[in-house]
């Protein structure tokens, strides 16, 4: 689908990487089936950010654009780090992903990107949470049913549904629910993110799956980095690819 670099037609991984040396290295531990991450969150500037994804690109054919742990005060700069880079994978809360689609189509280069929303499970499966945007995540929550987040996601062409924070396992029935009004909404990506390890991923993937999702990306961050070094471990991304040959062969 457009420029994922998916594993078997079904799943890609989406880690982070401290530099171009460690993005190269950890896209060769997956084989080439990994979207590695620029968090706006940790620029001081958009221009430096572009400048990392620009690093980036001269290594991999795709690069994912995000917040930062669902940050949703970086929604805009977001789109302005996208717009000259193209990078592919775009992470966006749900009230600004309809903006960041016409803005990649007033470009040129909706097409070629992959662009998520965001929303967040409510604690009851089947109903979520749309407001995840900077205004309305501190004010009373926009609870609605999964068909009808889907459903709205899909009006605006929205490509991938981001569920955060899921808590690795613990939420399986939640993820489910939303994954499965997603896949009927006909949003062909789904993407689960927040306490994804190593040990739970094939797990995780698996639900999704089952639930009628065409494309899976789990989101695996912080679990696989080194604290001491700031690298993303390439021998863990690798057995996250591992883990995930279990589930689609």
């Amino acid at each position: 689908m457009k420029r994922l670099p998916l594993y078997n037609g079904k799943v890609a991984i989406n880690l982070l990487a401290k530099n171009q040396e460690n993005a190269k290295a950890v896209w060769e531990a997956t084989e080439g089936h990994a979207l590695v991450g620029v968090m706006l969150a940790e620029y001081p500037t958009v221009e430096a950010a572009i400048e990392q994804i620009r690093s980036l690109q001269a290594v991999l054919p795709i690069v994912s654009v995000g917040m930062g742990a669902g940050d949703p005060k970086q929604w805009h700069r977001v789109v302005q780090a996208s717009l000259p880079t193209d990078p592919g994978h775009i992470n966006q809360v749900f009230p600004a992903a309809p903006y960041t689609l016409g803005a990649l189509y007033a470009k040129g280069i909706l097409e070629s990107n992959v662009v998520n929303a965001m929303v967040t499970p409510s604690g009851t499966p089947g109903k979520v949470y749309l407001s995840t945007g900077p205004l309305s995540q501190s004010g009373a929550p926009a609870e609605v049913t999964c068909e009808a987040a889907a459903a709205l996601m899909a009006d605006v062409g929205v490509d991938s549904v981001k569920f955060f924070p899921i808590k690795g396992d613990s939420r399986l029935d939640e993820v489910k629910a939303m994954a499965k009004a997603s896949a009927e909404a006909g949003i062909k990506v789904f993407e689960p993110t927040g306490g994804i390890l190593v040990k739970n991923v094939a797990k995780i993937v698996e639900a999704v799956l089952e639930a009628g999702a065409q494309v899976v990306i789990p989101h695996v961050y912080t679990a696989i980095v080194d604290p001491a070094t700031g690298l993303t471990r390439p021998n863990e991304a690798a057995d996250l690819l591992t883990e995930l040959r279990r589930v689609v062969g």
